[in-house]
């Protein structure tokens, strides 16, 4: 096995979720290939989301994960088959978005699906994701009188 390579892939697969909590979208963009392809199902959205290419993924995750939806993303458990320059894996993963325009809390969990290319530049990248919901379940802020956002690192002090 290709240590090297699956250190890289681990560390990949977290600098995708990292950089999308975080909304550092041109560092999110090179975890992709350009020729990427996103397949997102989420009840949330009320349809199965099919996003080819880098830019059209980047460009969706910007313009909906605004400042006032945070998320957070924990990814585990990855299996990773390596075949020279490409591989594939799966990892468990557990989500929490809170979307305060929308007075919504989602949790959730599933399985990735992924495959990844070494590119010219000798750059692991994912070519192909998607996910496998286990579940997603949703609760209005309403619902918990308690709740409060004491932080959001997006959001604007007065």
């Amino acid at each position: 096995m290709d240590l090297d390579a699956l250190e890289a892939l681990h560390r990949l697969k977290y600098r995708y979720f990292r950089t999308l909590d975080l909304k550092l979208w041109d560092e999110f963009a090179d975890t992709l290939a350009v020729d990427a392809e996103g397949r997102y199902g989420t009840h949330a959205l009320g349809k199965a989301l099919v996003l080819d290419g880098r830019t059209a993924i980047t460009d969706f995750m910007r313009a909906n994960l605004g400042p006032n939806v945070v998320t957070t993303h924990v990814a585990t458990q990855p299996e990773i088959e390596i075949d020279g320059e490409t591989a594939t894996g799966s990892w468990l993963f557990e989500d929490t978005v809170i979307a305060t325009d929308f007075g919504v809390l989602i949790r959730g969990s599933g399985y990735y699906t992924d495959r990844y290319r070494r590119d010219e530049d000798g750059r692991w990248r994912i070519t192909a994701t998607g996910y496998q919901r286990i579940y997603e379940a949703s609760q209005a802020l309403s619902d918990i009188p308690s709740f409060t956002l004491l932080s959001n690192m997006w959001a604007r002090s007065d």
